[in-house]
């Protein structure tokens, strides 16, 4: 079982909700996502400021069967890949 906390900036709240869900999730009360073998526990954070720029930020507690881990880590951070110019 792997633990694996990150703190996503400029993805919404219910965006990220969808993602895991896409992945094969349930969502289990208002902040816990479960999937086959992982689980996904949200918690809203204030929001990142940069001067007078302020971007919405989510904290992910990801708990995963090492069976899975590999798997769900690759899609997960194809659904949150995120490209600029």
């Amino acid at each position: 079982m792997q633990t694996i906390v990150r703190e996503m900036r400029g993805i919404p709240y219910l965006l990220l909700k969808e993602y895991l869900k896409e992945l094969g999730g349930t969502l289990e009360g208002e902040n816990l996502i479960r999937g086959d073998g992982w689980v996904v526990r949200f918690e809203r954070m204030e929001p990142f400021r940069l001067g007078s720029l302020e971007v919405g930020q989510t904290r992910l507690t990801m708990e995963l069967d090492d069976q899975v881990a590999e798997d769900f880590l690759a899609r997960f951070a194809m659904k949150t890949l995120r490209a600029g110019a």
